[in-house]
């Protein structure tokens, strides 16, 4: 199938690593020139060698979410970029923590990050998809904001508060062309999900490779994803076929959330 995303212009947050990484790596495959988004200059450039050692196309442009003054840099690009037709929205996650207990300043600074500082990103790339009558926003969530996840308290706040707004502005946005969608991962194979399981043992006096079983033991497919699987679905809802799914949060998690309507 013909995916319609050669050359188009796509933009990926988290790019560095883990789901950031593989979705980056499998829109190039797709003929989409890539921008590959990340704090650690060093790492993008090692994944933009792999894509084009592949006979990819892409591009590195660093940001950190938690400095203001970096993302209105990245916002500046945006608006200047020939084209923009699909924002990958990955910001990583905050460390683990349980409620209650976190403090204040803990959730200013994280909400400065993973909300304010995803939706100015958002929304500047919203304005030049608007004028072109096409666009895919694809924020990257969790599962937690479905069920919320023991430990990851700030995660579980502050994407659902995300997930609101890319609802809210799939309705203004869909008569532009313009799609948005978030996608959430239950245990999928990345650095992330290794240091949730270490987190986890730690807290029960237990191995990481018991954490890990546990955990695998209440998924139906019986193991964790990888995120290749993940970028597929990224990469399906970036395409032209993918034109009347908007507003949806689409999970990705082996069955592992098991109710019907959420």
């Amino acid at each position: 199938m013909d995916l319609g995303l050669k050359g188009r212009t796509a933009l990926v947050m988290g790019a560095s690593q883990g789901l950031g990484q593989a979705t980056a790596m499998q829109l190039a495959e797709e003929g989409a020139h890539v921008i590959l988004v990340a704090r650690r200059e060093d790492v993008l450039t090692s994944v933009q060698q792999q894509i084009e050692d592949a006979g990819g196309s892409a591009e590195v442009a660093c940001c950190d979410l938690f400095d203001r003054a970096s993302r209105q840099a990245l916002c500046q690009l945006i608006e200047n970029l020939l084209r923009l037709d699909v924002l990958v929205a990955n910001s990583g996650g905050p460390a683990p923590g349980m409620a209650p207990g976190i403090a204040s300043e803990v959730w200013t600074q994280e909400f400065d990050a993973m909300v304010l500082g995803l939706i100015e990103i958002i929304d500047t790339s919203v304005i030049r998809m608007k004028d072109a009558k096409f666009g895919r926003i694809l924020v990257i969530g969790s599962s937690g904001i479905v069920v919320p996840i023991p430990k990851l308290a700030v995660s579980n706040t502050l994407r659902s508060a995300v997930g609101g707004y890319v609802k809210t502005l799939s309705e203004q946005v869909a008569s532009h062309g313009v799609t948005c969608n978030m996608v959430l991962p239950g245990r999928v194979e990345t650095p992330r999900t290794q240091a949730i399981d270490a987190a986890t043992a730690k807290s029960l006096g237990i191995t990481v490779e018991q954490a890990r079983a546990n955990s695998i033991a209440t998924i139906p497919t019986g193991r964790y994803g990888q995120a290749r699987e993940f970028g597929s679905v990224l990469t399906f809802l970036a395409s032209e076929q993918a034109g009347y799914i908007t507003g949806s949060q689409i999970r990705v998690d082996g069955g592992a959330i098991r109710s019907i309507n959420a």
